[in-house]
């Protein structure tokens, strides 16, 4: 059977620039650098996950308005997108990388400090700075991609995604032990994680400075320019007819799954369970955010993105199916729902970031990599700020059925664009033509 093609098919050359020894050596220790970095930032990334909410509803004595917090994270990563989009494109992804995470860590002690000073003003600061430091996490996907053949950018971008699970998955699990720690130094026992993910940026940013040497993104421009059966050929500065149907994946997968996510610490906290079952309810929720990914990026690599958009899509809406089912009390269906949330926004990330490399050329790939991660954390925000309002007014069940629906319109918006795209895109072949075979691909 054949399958959708989003984009012109074309053999890549055996002599491409990024499959010799020599660059295919700087690729590994480039990997291997950024899965350090994405460990460490992982746990940074824990404390506006699991306790943001709790902490703003304390100090706010507001619980309609604990998806606030995790608004202003993400409308923090939207500005942050932009500044480090842009400075990676000018300076390289290692300046852009750790300024993002050197300024969430600048965010993480103001929020230990609002927090102790009982400041709502400088909490909602320091959130919006702190979501620098997620922003470079998930910016980091791409450097991994900067110095991979085209056939195998899925590959290494789900690499460098499923380093963050280590630090994920432990950021929440320290949450008691981490409020006991805040508890000894006459803190709130809730900023005990951002004390640890104030530490974990401030690590992964010296990381990078260290030993990302030297930068994949200033060295690919180096580089002999390779065909890329992905990008537009007419223009080294026009994007590819897929950047669309990335952008769309990108960003309803994000909306969806920040919803339903930023809310169930609070729809269990309101059912009696306390922080160490939310903590864990999350820590399992990320584990399947980034676990995943490796086989997302092989199934992308070898089936297309059209079929992964459709997976994706189906993935979701099962998880939100599952949340809005799942009684209140049940610990195991709402973690089965958080589960799946997790399989299906990973699955939507390595796919729509798939697409958004390979349709963008090389001299503004930064830049406009930027801005897609503006509309994603916008799409974040959103669902940061609607989901507590949603949940007041009409209840968490609601709100994860609603999300279900909404993120099956993934399905339809990358069947009907990769059909547009093989019909008017000179030089696609028919939609059913298949990817001719290369090496790991």
């Amino acid at each position: 059977m054949g399958r959708l093609s989003l984009t012109p098919t074309r053999t890549p050359p055996t002599t491409a620039p990024a499959a010799t020894p020599a660059i295919s050596a700087v690729q590994k220790r480039t990997l291997t650098v950024l899965l350090a970095s994405q460990v460490l930032s992982g746990v940074g990334l824990a404390a506006g996950v699991t306790v943001a909410g709790l902490l703003a509803g304390q100090m706010l004595h507001n619980t309609s308005l604990s998806g606030l917090p995790i608004a202003l994270l993400t409308a923090g990563s939207a500005v942050a997108a932009v500044v480090i989009g842009r400075v990676s494109q000018r300076l390289g992804r290692r300046p852009g990388l750790a300024a993002g995470y050197l300024t969430g860590a600048l965010g993480g002690a103001g929020v230990v400090v609002a927090a102790a000073l009982d400041s709502p003003a400088l909490l909602f600061v320091s959130l919006f700075l702190y979501g620098a430091g997620t922003t470079s996490n998930l910016q980091a996907r791409y450097a991994g991609a900067d110095l991979a053949a085209p056939h195998q950018r899925a590959r290494a971008t789900s690499t460098v995604i499923v380093a963050t699970t280590a630090g994920g998955i432990a950021g929440p699990l320290l949450a008691t032990p981490a409020g006991h720690l805040a508890t000894a130094l006459h803190l709130p026992e809730l900023t005990g994680l951002f004390l640890l993910s104030t530490v974990a940026f401030a690590l992964a940013a010296l990381t990078l400075l260290v030993w990302l040497r030297p930068d994949p993104l200033l060295l690919a421009r180096t580089l002999p320019a390779a065909s890329d059966k992905y990008a537009p050929t007419d223009s080294p500065t026009r994007t590819g007819p897929g950047l669309l149907v990335g952008v769309v994946v990108l960003v309803l997968s994000q909306l969806v799954m920040v919803a339903v996510m930023t809310m169930t610490p609070i729809h269990m906290h309101a059912h009696g369970f306390g922080t160490a079952a939310s903590g864990l309810v999350i820590a399992l929720h990320t584990g399947s955010m980034y676990l995943p990914s490796p086989l997302a990026g092989r199934l992308v690599d070898r089936f297309g993105a059209t079929a992964m958009s459709v997976v994706t899509a189906g993935t979701l809406l099962t998880a939100g199916g599952v949340a809005a089912l799942a009684p209140g009390h049940s610990f195991t269906l709402i973690t089965l729902g958080l589960v799946l949330l997790g399989v299906g926004w990973s699955f939507g990330l390595v796919t729509g970031t798939a697409i958004v490399t390979n349709s963008t050329p090389l001299a503004t790939r930064a830049k406009v990599q930027g801005l897609v991660d503006v509309a994603i954390a916008v799409a974040g925000a959103i669902g940061g700020l609607t989901s507590g309002i949603v949940v007041a007014f009409a209840g968490y069940p609601i709100l994860a059925m609603l999300c279900g629906a909404l993120a099956f319109a993934v399905a339809p918006a990358a069947i009907v664009t990769a059909r547009k795209s093989s019909t008017h895109t000179p030089g696609t072949p028919a939609a059913t033509t298949r990817r001719p075979s290369t090496p790991g691909g």
